[in-house]
């Protein structure tokens, strides 16, 4: 602001100063002209602060006034005013005092000379005047400036200052909402932008608080389960059919803990990026015939019939993965439904669904909007041998594939889950396919 205001100041002084001698040029210009067109000087028209003389075409002064005064200028230059205007600023002693004057000399048409002269000292009084002004106006003018930018910017600045203490005091125990300005301006902005940001990172504290309190709760029953056989087994002598017992019992709760350790390191990779997948041209009915398969043994045990309809599709999918999400599918329908389960794969639009269905109950309506949850169960009661993670890691592998899951009702009783996955065309035959042989689709 300084600078600028002392640019204003330059300006404005040598701007008034080239207009006060341009109004002396003019009116000199206008008496040369009177003084030749009437040969004469006009002793009426001059005084202390015009000065005027009039020389013949040899040269000769043959007019002045004041009387008595001395050449103005020299032979030479009053030549070489015959040619052209000349204008001369020069030091002229008169009553007693040297001062500046303008000074022009002009030529007639037929040779005089013309040659008047007016004093500078007015000008420069005005000139000091402008000048003891501007330096008191400017100093103040930016005094005024910086004060009045001082306090624009802290009331600018406020609401930032209001969002950084309150900011300050924002902790993952004690989420905060921060202060949205009325102005409605890019603070205002800055502040629903925090606030939105906030409250993502207090949902996403909260969920991972929720998680590691559920995968200990998780952790710990069966963990006090196998501590509890063993303590058992070893508090008397036991014959070998017990000890058999207590160890078979003990390897289902360490299979348990291996399955619930491997399903939340899973959870935990796809939390930090994508899950990684590795892609291959999958025969649909051959990865329904592998669960089927897979489970077999179990639904025999059950009393249950488990089977898989023939689709004819491919699919370009991570086979283990996507094995992975339908075997924990087909693992829910045995523990949690009731009846026949069935495998079988539809072709929808560009897109393939795998669906595992059964005839239980169903889910419950409460609990159907967060069956994909973290750790989220219907019926605690029917429920608790399970981790609740099974339906979030169907997700977890549709989504990594591009897809999606969903869950509904049947109309006549039971259970629809589906992942559904982005449809392949295939152009190439080489790449490696998944057929190792059909296996009965029906068990």
């Amino acid at each position: 602001m300084a600078i600028v205001l002392a640019g204003v100041g330059l300006f404005v002084y040598h701007r008034v100063a080239n207009e006060l001698l341009a109004s002396v040029d003019q009116t000199l210009s206008a008496q040369a002209k009177d003084e030749l067109g009437a040969h004469r000087v006009d002793v009426d028209t001059y005084g202390e602060t015009t000065l005027a003389q009039l020389y013949t075409p040899s040269g000769r002064l043959v007019g002045s006034q004041p009387q008595g005064l001395a050449p103005l200028f020299d032979r030479e230059l009053v030549g070489a005013a015959r040619a052209r205007h000349v204008w001369r600023n020069e030091q002229i002693q008169l009553f007693g005092r040297r001062s500046e004057w303008r000074v022009l000399a002009v030529s007639s048409a037929g040779g005089t000379v013309a040659v008047v002269a007016r004093s500078l000292v007015p000008r420069a009084d005005s000139l000091e005047h402008l000048r003891h002004e501007l330096l008191v106006f400017l100093p103040l003018a930016l005094l005024a400036a910086s004060l009045g930018g001082y306090a624009l910017a802290a009331r600018a600045l406020r609401p930032v200052e209001l969002l950084r203490r309150r900011s300050e005091a924002v902790t993952a125990d004690k989420p905060a909402h921060l202060p949205v300005p009325p102005s409605g301006d890019e603070i205002s902005r800055l502040a629903v932008t925090l606030n939105h940001m906030l409250a993502r990172l207090h949902a996403a504290v909260e969920h991972e608080r929720r998680f590691v309190a559920d995968a200990s709760h998780e952790l710990r029953t069966p963990l006090a389960l196998l501590q509890t056989e063993l303590e058992l087994a070893l508090r008397r002598p036991r014959s070998r059919e017990e000890l058999e017992n207590a160890l078979r019992s003990a390897s289902e709760e360490t299979q348990r803990l291996a399955r619930l350790a491997e399903d939340l390191l899973l959870i935990a990779r796809a939390d930090q990026g994508p899950l990684p997948i590795r892609r291959e041209e999958v025969d649909v009915d051959q990865l329904l015939a592998d669960v089927t398969a897979r489970f077999a043994t179990r639904a025999r045990t059950l009393g249950r019939e488990l089977y898989a309809e023939p689709s004819d599709l491919r699919l370009d999918v991570d086979p283990l993965r996507v094995e992975q999400a339908l075997g924990n599918l087909v693992d829910n329908a045995l523990t949690h439904g009731e009846g026949s389960i069935e495998l079988k794969a539809l072709a929808v639009g560009e897109r393939v669904e795998l669906h595992v269905l059964d005839e239980g109950e169903g889910f419950a309506p409460e609990f159907r909007a967060r069956a994909f949850d973290r750790f989220s169960r219907g019926d605690e009661a029917r429920s608790g041998s399970g981790s609740g993670l099974g339906l979030s890691i169907v997700e977890l592998v549709a989504h990594a594939h591009g897809g999606d899951a969903g869950a509904r009702n049947r109309a006549r009783g039971g259970a629809d889950v589906w992942l559904s996955l982005p449809r392949t065309t295939f152009e190439r035959r080489d790449r490696p396919r998944r057929l190792e042989g059909k296996v009965p689709s029906r068990i």
